[in-house]
């Protein structure tokens, strides 16, 4: 029995401390060291990995930018433009320049659908589809020196924790009203 309270009290005693330690995080102060801020450096980090993606990519023609779209199209090929920008996490209008630069580079075409005259559809290319076998290299490459100190471990729990905050971001991001919800 006194074990059992004991692991209460510790329990309890933890739950306060974790949220004092919150609280505190949470403070304005805080964040005035951009260091503590997981938005710079996620920011950063994106940058970072663009740059050096943007370098090795462009060696075989393809944009950070194209870059992107080809990604989700070589998982989802023949999507419409609105899936597409959705699946990238842009705004439509972002999308439609990055699909006619797609175009003009020979990479993917856009077909209208038969169902429904409104939606078109993008498809990639045979370059394209070729090129994922080319650009997945460079993607592995960046990847190993971003997280070369890294643990297989400490890797998967840094991707944990960043999906897990971008569930949380997105979840607040649908209580935003629909043109102030998509960045």
């Amino acid at each position: 029995m006194c074990l059992e309270k004991d692991s209460i009290l510790f329990g309890l005693i933890s739950n306060v401390g974790r949220m004092t330690e919150q609280k505190n995080r949470q403070q304005a102060e805080y964040y005035s060291d951009p260091n503590n801020s997981i938005g710079y450096l996620t920011r950063v980090a994106f940058r970072s990995f663009s740059r050096l993606l943007e370098q090795r990519t462009l060696q075989h023609g393809v944009s950070a930018g194209q870059w992107r779209f080809l990604r989700q199209l070589w998982l989802n090929d023949g999507i419409t433009q609105r899936e597409l920008s959705e699946k990238v996490g842009l705004r439509e209008p972002t999308t439609v320049i990055a699909i006619r630069s797609l175009e003009k580079a020979g990479l993917v075409t856009r077909k209208k659908s038969k169902v429904d005259r409104r939606k078109i559809h993008i498809h990639l290319t045979k370059e394209a589809k070729r090129l994922e076998h080319v650009l997945g290299p460079c993607v592995a490459e960046v990847q190993d020196m971003a997280t070369r100190s890294m643990s297989d471990r400490d890797i998967e729990q840094l991707q944990a924790l960043l999906k897990t905050t971008i569930d949380n971001l997105a979840e607040e991001s649908e209580k935003l009203p629909p043109a102030a919800s998509r960045v």
